[in-house]
């Protein structure tokens, strides 16, 4: 009796049929299917001539027709291909065998080195900390970077933009402090960037020992748009897991202008209209989103700083990426063709920058100093171009005069090698001694 009754209950189980949808549309990246009821986000498998299968993810729908994007080039499809939606997914699971490995945008590891596991389970996208319980920026974040740790300090859970346009250092310069932060994990996200340099960052700016305390999360630029979108909130979504087991925590992501270019493309095969320079509107409300997973969680976890590096196309510091980050992040670090090509490295431009966490994690010699010098850079500028003509007379303006004569002192401060290290209390007695 009980034998038959367990019969019954496992026939139960058994599905009586497979729900199946048909593609009947194919588009550029953009998918159709119906047939079958599909919800946003869920991830499907569609058939190719050749018997194969390519995962796909609903990212809209019209009506009874529902659209698809792939995760790899659509290859092989065919009209009336069969649609078929995964429902029983198993989890990503999570744990300290991530660190040293290198994932694509879906979690699964790209560097040969077999599978990945772990203990907890890695939600997609970040959890949300209720605002007034995410714990405040208190404390000094060293990134090893002279400039940026005396004149615009960061602290633990800020989060910055790195402004720059093409070919000025930007990549050196995030390679510097990925080396040097002093932090329990490093999480990278190589969003959209050349295939070409992954493997240069990896083994020349991580190099094997920043490797072994970093998850290096890679969607390079000849990926579809949806697996630079997936890499992207994957990167905040380890970062955050490990900032809630209690670990300081450095996100990098590079760059923030390639994820918006991702959604401007899904944005635009859907049929939204486009807005400003070619951007959708749900752009500009998705980027204050990605930037506020990142932070400091609740209680007293471990903290989660964020770097996001920004292409300011044609050096535009008014570009609608550019000026929508500098809004939405606390605080945007310039860097401007002008230094480079004098050979100035890195390219800060400590004048257009800005830390708005500085005053809260500093002490007031320390922020007096940065003041000074930033007032002395100001000052120098003003007559840089007079003192090669002659036209500069000494004696006016006492201030002025010793700007100038500072100014070989400062520019030697503010330059770094790409091997130079230059930890925060160093930096900081150097700085005060130099504006005594």
């Amino acid at each position: 009796m009980i034998g038959a009754a367990l019969r019954r209950l496992e026939l139960g189980d058994v599905p009586v049929a497979t729900p199946t949808g048909r593609l009947v549309g194919a588009s550029g990246l953009l998918l159709e299917s119906v047939g079958c009821q599909l919800s946003t986000g869920q991830r499907c498998q569609i058939e190719t001539a050749a018997g194969g299968w390519i995962d796909a993810q609903v990212v809209g729908f019209r009506d009874k027709t529902s659209f698809l994007m792939p995760f790899k080039s659509p290859t092989g499809l065919a009209a009336g291909a069969r649609v078929l939606p995964i429902s029983d997914r198993a989890p990503l699971m999570i744990g300290t065998s991530w660190l040293g490995r290198m994932v694509n945008g879906l979690g699964e590891p790209i560097d040969d080195r077999g599978r990945l596991g772990g203990d907890h389970v890695l939600e997609p996208v970040p959890p949300k900390v209720n605002p007034l319980k995410k714990r405040r920026v208190e404390e000094r974040l060293d990134v090893g970077v002279r400039a940026i740790n005396g004149m615009l300090t960061l602290g633990k859970g800020q989060r910055v933009g790195l402004m720059a346009g093409s070919g000025v250092g930007k990549s050196v310069l995030l390679g510097l402090i990925t080396r040097q932060t002093v932090v329990d994990v490093v999480v990278v996200g190589l969003i959209g960037e050349r295939g070409r340099e992954v493997r240069e960052f990896v083994e020349l700016s991580l190099g094997e020992a920043g490797l072994r305390k970093a998850v290096v999360v890679v969607a390079p630029a000849d990926e579809s748009p949806l697996m630079r979108l997936m890499a992207t909130d994957l990167c905040h979504a380890i970062a955050a897991h490990f900032r809630d087991q209690g670990k300081d925590v450095l996100l990098l992501v590079d760059s923030l202008t390639r994820y918006a270019m991702a959604r401007r493309e899904v944005a635009l095969a859907l049929g939204e209209p486009p807005a400003t320079k070619g951007y959708p509107p749900s752009v500009f409300s998705l980027l204050p989103q990605l930037v506020e997973s990142a932070g400091n969680g609740e209680g007293e976890t471990g903290s989660m700083s964020a770097i996001y590096t920004v292409l300011a196309e044609g050096d535009d510091q008014q570009d609608p990426v550019v000026d929508t980050a500098r809004a939405i992040l606390d605080g945007h670090i310039v860097l401007t063709r002008e230094l480079a090509e004098r050979g100035h490295y890195p390219a800060i431009d400590i004048a257009q920058s800005i830390s708005r966490c500085m005053a809260q994690v500093v002490d007031k010699p320390h922020l007096n100093a940065a003041r000074a010098l930033k007032e002395m850079a100001a000052r120098h500028a003003r007559v840089r171009d007079l003192i090669p003509l002659g036209a500069y007379v000494p004696g006016a303006d006492p201030v002025t005069d010793r700007a100038v004569e500072l100014s070989p002192r400062m520019d030697a401060f503010l330059r770094q090698g790409t091997n130079e290290a230059a930890p925060m209390d160093t930096c900081v007695t150097h700085l005060e001694d130099l504006m005594a």
